[in-house]
């Protein structure tokens, strides 16, 4: 007997990947007198030799069929059996599923964990197709199988990317594309390098390799090199250079922990800063672990219309080094979404909160990282942006909360000078709160509801304070919730498989003053 599972068609790990007809589920030839049956191949093989023809061949299938299903039937894993693999490591392949096929203890366990087992080795990413093969065991070795998994190993060229693309931080978007290889030292590897230019001069180049394993570790391992150049002169005087490496510890379905060593430099050539920002240009050494916990019950990222989302990130910066940038920051960001039942109408719900704390003896004297604080304001649709503070629609990206006057510099005429504004840099906030509200609903043309198009009306607010360097002696909650912004607007979205592309009309409902905010068309593309 042999049952093969051809994994080139989606199979759920859980059900059993063949469907049989009415008659080959009845009951069992024999009754159940309680024992565990087991696998006899040499009497169904014996059963065939006395008939001959295709219906005696289809009658003892389905005599073995009905066992499967009537009862359970012993069977153990005698010998696990790989082809097709030219390039990756059998090491591999068995370290993904030996232990889930030699657990199974009835055939009906090894047909489930054969169908989970080939949904595990697609997910590498570096096959083709997957089928795995039950068959008869050695004859003197009664209730054995021998599992056979054949692959078709994909090629080594995994695919270019190319498009324009808005991320939460930056103030416009950037073009973005990325190269992909995978399997290269036949280790399930997978190599990606990647480059961006944005409109505002900020630029990345980086490479990173991650692995699905490593020896006895079961988790899959990253790691990543990159070099990020952005420049914030006209909103915070500054130019930051990012060189750093990321190493991906842990990844599970909710858990996520990675470590950061970047080496990070900031430098002001127009000689304006503000004394906030002057105090913390130069060289600085960020060595920081990063916690991410997780759980998305939503039924899409682009357009949920159901569900809920959690999210908590906590990094703590400093390790290792009592000379680098020591903080600890913490976020949480909580979604959930609720059906109407007409025109597809659903509301998205989001709060998101996030503090940033300097370390160290008299930290609350002590300044945190600027670029580490948090902004508000940006293009970012809040609905996609899940994990991220940063979504406040109709302000500029760093254009609301705490800023200071830059420094002037004199040029050498009088008129000139008197004239002439430095304007003003944008700190950041050491605690930050917002909030929104989305409505989408279907519109009543056929042709845009069969592609996806829809329309949305929306309510966002936010605010942001700081705390370090004595700052928090004058913070005060019915001050804080005073000077929330808010914005509300109406506006037609396109979702794509890969973006969410976005034009609202917004309306400032709130400001404050020095805030970078107006009323107007804003146009957005956002990534989840």
């Amino acid at each position: 007997m042999a049952i093969a599972g051809d994994s080139t068609a989606e199979q759920a790990p859980d059900t059993v990947p063949h469907e049989l007809p009415e008659e080959s589920r009845g009951s069992p030839d024999q009754p159940d007198h309680g024992e565990t049956n087991e696998v006899d191949f040499e009497e169904e093989d014996g059963d065939a030799e006395e008939q001959d023809g295709p219906a005696a061949y289809g009658e003892r299938e389905r005599a073995v069929f009905r066992r499967m299903y009537g009862e359970p039937v012993g069977i153990r894993v005698h010998d696990i059996i790989i082809e097709g693999n030219f390039k990756t490591r059998d090491e591999l392949i068995e370290a993904e599923v030996a232990d889930l096929l030699r657990s199974a203890g009835t055939v009906q366990d090894l047909v489930r964990a054969s169908s989970l087992a080939s949904a595990l080795l697609r997910r590498l990413d570096v096959f083709e197709s997957v089928c795995i093969t039950l068959d008869a065991g050695p004859p003197e070795l009664p209730g054995a199988a021998n599992v056979l998994i054949e692959v078709v190993e994909a090629g080594t060229f995994g695919g270019f990317d190319f498009g324009y693309y808005s991320r939460a931080q930056a103030r416009s978007g950037s073009l973005k594309g990325s190269l992909k290889l995978r399997n290269l030292f036949g280790y399930g590897d997978i190599w990606k390098a990647s480059g961006a230019y944005g409109w505002d001069q900020s630029s990345e180049i980086g490479i990173g390799v991650s692995l699905p394993r490593l020896k006895s570790i079961p988790t899959p391992l990253t790691a990543r090199a990159s070099v990020l150049s952005q420049d914030w002169l006209e909103l915070s005087s500054y130019k930051e250079r990012l060189l750093g490496l990321s190493f991906g510890l842990l990844s599970t379905r909710h858990h996520d922990l990675s470590y950061d060593l970047t080496g990070r430099t900031l430098s002001d050539p127009t000689q304006m800063a503000s004394k906030s920002i002057r105090r913390q240009l130069g060289h600085n050494l960020l060595s920081a672990l990063r916690y991410t916990y997780k759980i998305d019950q939503r039924d899409s990222e682009l357009r949920p219309t159901k569900g809920y989302a959690f999210v908590s990130t906590s990094q703590l910066g400093g390790l290792w080094d009592r000379k680098g940038l020591r903080f600890f920051r913490q976020e949480f960001d909580v979604r959930g979404a609720v059906p109407f039942g007409f025109y597809n109408a659903a509301l998205n719900l989001g709060i998101s909160a996030g503090v940033i704390l300097p370390l160290g003896r008299g930290f609350m004297e002590l300044s945190s990282p600027v670029p580490d604080r948090f902004y508000l304001g940006g293009r970012s649709s809040p609905v996609c942006s899940l994990g991220r503070l940063s979504s406040l629609l109709g302000f500029e990206t760093r254009g609301v909360g705490p800023s200071e006057p830059r420094r002037f510099v004199p040029s050498g005429s009088a008129a000139d000078d008197s004239a002439a504004s430095p304007g003003r840099d944008y700190l950041g906030g050491d605690l930050a709160v917002s909030a929104f509200a989305d409505l989408s609903f279907d519109l009543p043309i056929k042709l845009f509801k069969d592609a996806g198009i829809h329309g949305h009306a929306f309510l966002s607010a936010g605010n942001l304070a700081k705390l370090s360097e004595s700052e928090y002696k004058n913070f005060s909650f019915p001050e804080f919730r005073r000077t929330f912004r808010s914005s509300a607007g109406i506006g037609i979205v396109v979702p794509t498989n890969l973006f969410r592309l976005e034009l609202n009309y917004c309306y400032i409902l709130k400001k404050c003053e020095h805030d970078r905010g107006e009323t107007g068309i804003q146009f957005s593309i956002s990534v989840p």
